[in-house]
C-alpha cells in the first residue's frame, strides 16, 4: 500500500522536480470544485438584487461592489491601504516570530523553566488581543507602534504553543539514537529537535499569521489613517456599504493569498511532512 502511494506521489513530479501535467490537472479540478459554491452564491445574489428582493442600499449587488473595487484600484487608493496593512503585518509577525520561537524551544527543552513561566503565560493566553487595543493606544499612541504591538501579541501564542508542542513531543527513540551516537547539544538541536518540531512550527506560523491579520484589521477599525480596516471605517462613516464590502472582500482575499504562500513554503521546506490539520492548536498545560 505504501509503495503504491509513493508511486502516485512520484507521478505528480517530473524528473526535473517540476510539477507534472497530472498535478496541474488535479489542482485545477480542486480549484474548480471550490469555486462552484461561491459562483452560485454570487449569481443568486445578483439575480435577487435585480428582481428587487434585496435592499441594494443595505446589501449592494456584486456588480456594484466590483465597480467600486475597480474605481479604488485605478486611482491607487486600494494599493495604498493594502500596502499599509501588509507593512504592519510583516513587522509585527517578524517580531512575534523572533520572540515566540526561542521561548518555545527554551520551555520545550527545560521543564523547570516551563513550570516557572506556565502560570503567567496561561493567564495572558486567555486574554484576546483586541482587549489590549485601548491600553496599547494609551501607552504607545495611535501611530504604528500600538498596531504592531497588537499583532505581536496576537501572533505570539499560536507560534509559541505549537513550537513548544513540537519540541516536547519529540520521539524519545530519536533522542536515544542521538545519545548513542554521542551528538553534541547543537547536533541534537539541528538533527533531532528541529526536524521533529518543524511541522508543528509551520502550523503555528500559519495560525499566527492568520491571527495577526485579523487583529490588525480590528486595530485599524479603531484608530488609523490608512489600511484596510480604515477603508471599512471610511465606508461606514460615508454610508457606503459597497465600500465596506470591498474592504471585507480584500481582507479575505489577501489573507487567503498569504496563507497559500505560506503553505507553499511549507511544502517546499518540509516535503516529507504528512498532512497536518492547521486548525488544531495545542492548549497550554501546566506540567
Amino acid at each position: 500500500m505504501k509503495a503504491s502511494d509513493n508511486y502516485k506521489r512520484d507521478e505528480t513530479l517530473t524528473l526535473t522536480g517540476a510539477i507534472s501535467p497530472l498535478a496541474l490537472k488535479q489542482s485545477f479540478r480542486k480549484l474548480s470544485q471550490g469555486l462552484i459554491l461561491p459562483v452560485l452564491i454570487l449569481a443568486l445574489w445578483e439575480i435577487l438584487s435585480g428582481l428587487g428582493w434585496l435592499n441594494i442600499y443595505l446589501i449592494p449587488p456584486p456588480s456594484q461592489i466590483l465597480d467600486r473595487l475597480l474605481i479604488i484600484t485605478e486611482n491607487g487608493e486600494l494599493m495604498k491601504h493594502i500596502g499599509a496593512s501588509l507593512y504592519r503585518v510583516v513587522c509585527g509577525f517578524s517580531l512575534a516570530l523572533s520572540i515566540a520561537l526561542p521561548l518555545g524551544f527554551l520551555l520545550g527543552l527545560v521543564p523547570a523553566v516551563r513550570s516557572f513561566l506556565a502560570p503567567i503565560l496561561s493567564f495572558f493566553q486567555q486574554i484576546p488581543g483586541i482587549a489590549w487595543i485601548p491600553m496599547f493606544i494609551l501607552w504607545l499612541g495611535i501611530d504604528e507602534a500600538s498596531k504592531i504591538a497588537i499583532i505581536v501579541y496576537s501572533a505570539f501564542f499560536p507560534i509559541f504553543l505549537n513550537t513548544l508542542h513540537g519540541i516536547a513531543s519529540t520521539d524519545p527513540k530519536l533522542k536515544e539514537v542521538a545519545y548513542t551516537y554521542d551528538l553534541s547539544r547543537w547536533g541534537m538541536m539541528t538533527r533531532v529537535y528541529l526536524p521533529s518540531a518543524a511541522p508543528s512550527v509551520f502550523v503555528g506560523m500559519r495560525l499566527g499569521l492568520s491571527y495577526c491579520w485579523r487583529s490588525l484589521v480590528a486595530a485599524e477599525l479603531l484608530g488609523a489613517s490608512k489600511g484596510i480596516g480604515y477603508l471599512i471605517q471610511e465606508g461606514r462613516e460615508m454610508a457606503q456599504p459597497d465600500l465596506m464590502l470591498v474592504g471585507v472582500l480584500v481582507i479575505g482575499l489577501t489573507g487567503l493569498t498569504l496563507d497559500f504562500m505560506f503553505s507553499q513554503l511549507e511544502k517546499k521546506f518540509l516535503p516529507w511532512q504528512e498532512k497536518v490539520d492547521p486548525h488544531e492548536v495545542p492548549t497550554w498545560q501546566i506540567s
